[in-house]
């Protein structure tokens, strides 16, 4: 419509020059009308602009309400599903092991056994950006768990065991997270304390063996969890931690696992009148592959016992470790070593000698030092057949009598593992292990014993 005016109007003038020279009032005339029609077309630009103005506004605003649909979308659905996370991990084993009955004892006997050794629940949510939260769910052995109540009623004071049924049902982290960035954040709540592989690497996929390391279990409490609060960061390839957490129960502490009993989970309360601290150096990720790390522990334990007139010494425990891993390829290498003491061991074992309902046995030496290493070595034979199988090599050692406050310390609980075996993985998520080995104690008089496991171990994450 536009350009066929302007080429009437360009006619027009045209047409003009060739008459100007014959009519002058023609040429007024035309004038006049080609001005009247110039007008006219002025308004009808003027009328388009206006059209097509208004259409991109409508544009836009209908763009910026699809995009606040989206959004809203968006946030709806991250809101119940995709803020929601569960995961979870458990193992069965078969093991056929020679057993003593007592420390005197120096004839074996062969058991074999089945153990639901633990299925793990995880869930996690994501409030927002910043915020999470994670709960983990063990349940042991099958069972649903026995609860030990301290009675402070009776007239001397008692500790009450409630059988419920075999095995047990624990929260093994319920925490809370704050993480504004990656190189800070906080949790707070029941945490995982950063002392020992196991607590980092717990999934049946992250450890070779078919059970948890032996080594570990003579010094520390299994995937060592307290009421605590912690910071967390990453700089780069460095990772660390530091913690505040609820201490350690010297009540508890025994001559075969050093400290690992004094692990406040079997109480319905937890004492914290003294509690302790955590801290963990890694460079590099244990999870992912390669990395090395220390760690240190220190608290006292005197303070959070039941009956805290029985003991008023300290008894503080200090724990040192370093651990290393190097995944390369088809090889596996990993490593810990951990060193620990206990002060005011005699005390700590005349007081709880002196303790109803505590029963630690005439037999209750304390290490006043206690040490513990392991070393795996695994080859990932996918690399070189088609066989989703890893063969490895084991090495455990555990001494929780390193050394003793007075005398000489007992060899009878001085412990070595070693053991061959195998990972077959039929699918990701899946690992079948057999595992044989020799089982030797720092006592000529007893005799060294061989053992054999099997076991299955599943993980997944939705």
């Amino acid at each position: 419509m536009l350009s066929k005016t302007v080429l009437a109007v360009a006619c027009g003038f045209t047409s003009l020059g060739a008459q100007a020279q014959v009519d002058p009032q023609k040429l007024a005339e035309a004038i006049e009308r080609q001005e009247a029609e110039l007008t006219k077309l002025k308004q009808e630009l003027a009328a388009l602009k206006a059209q097509q103005a208004s259409s991109e506004k409508e544009i836009a605003r209908v763009e910026k309400a699809a995009s606040k649909a989206s959004v809203s979308t968006a946030t709806a659905s991250t809101s119940t599903w995709d803020r929601l996370s569960f995961s979870s991990y458990g193992t069965l084993s078969f093991t056929s092991d020679e057993y003593f009955d007592n420390v005197q004892d120096t004839t074996p006997e062969r058991r074999n056994r089945f153990d639901l050794e633990r299925i793990v629940t995880e869930f996690g949510y994501q409030f927002n950006e910043h915020w999470d939260m994670e709960v983990e769910i063990e349940y042991e052995h099958g069972g649903t768990g026995a609860a030990l109540e301290y009675d402070g009623f009776d007239e001397f004071g008692e500790f009450e065991t409630e059988i419920e049924a075999g095995g047990e049902v624990l929260i093994e982290k319920a925490q809370i997270r704050y993480r504004p960035s990656d190189r800070f954040g906080v949790k707070f709540g029941n945490i995982h304390v950063p002392m020992g592989l196991s607590t980092i690497l717990h999934k049946p996929n992250e450890y070779l063996t078919v059970t948890r390391h032996r080594s570990e279990a003579a010094m520390l409490p299994a995937t060592w969890n307290e009421m605590g609060i912690g910071v967390f960061g990453q700089f780069d390839d460095f990772h660390y931690q530091a913690q505040l957490l609820s201490g350690l129960n010297s009540e508890y502490f025994r001559t075969y696992n050093w400290v690992a009993n004094g692990h406040q989970k079997r109480f319905e309360h937890i004492n914290a009148d003294e509690p302790a601290f955590a801290v963990r150096l890694d460079y590099g990720d244990f999870k992912k592959g390669s990395a090395v790390g220390l760690a240190y522990y220190y608290g006292k334990t005197g303070g959070n016992r039941h009956k805290s007139n029985k003991l008023s010494a300290d008894a503080d425990v200090s724990i040192f470790s370093a651990a290393a891993a190097w995944v390369e390829g088809p090889y596996i290498l990993r490593g810990q070593y951990l060193y620990g003491t206990l002060s005011d061991t005699n005390a700590i074992t005349q007081a709880n000698k002196t303790t109803p309902g505590l029963r630690p046995g005439n037999f209750a030496q304390l290490g006043s030092e206690s040490m513990a290493f392991f070393v795996e070595a695994g080859l990932d034979l996918n690399h070189w057949f088609d066989v989703p199988v890893t063969v490895f090599a084991n090495l455990d050692y555990a001494n929780p009598l390193w050394e003793v406050e007075n005398g000489e310390p007992s060899k009878r609980f001085e412990n070595t593992w070693s053991s061959l075996g195998l990972n077959y993985h039929p699918v990701p998520e899946l690992v079948i292990k057999a595992e044989g080995g020799l089982h030797q104690v720092a006592v000529a008089s007893i005799p060294d014993t061989y053992f054999f496991a099997l076991g299955v171990g599943y993980q997944f994450k939705l």
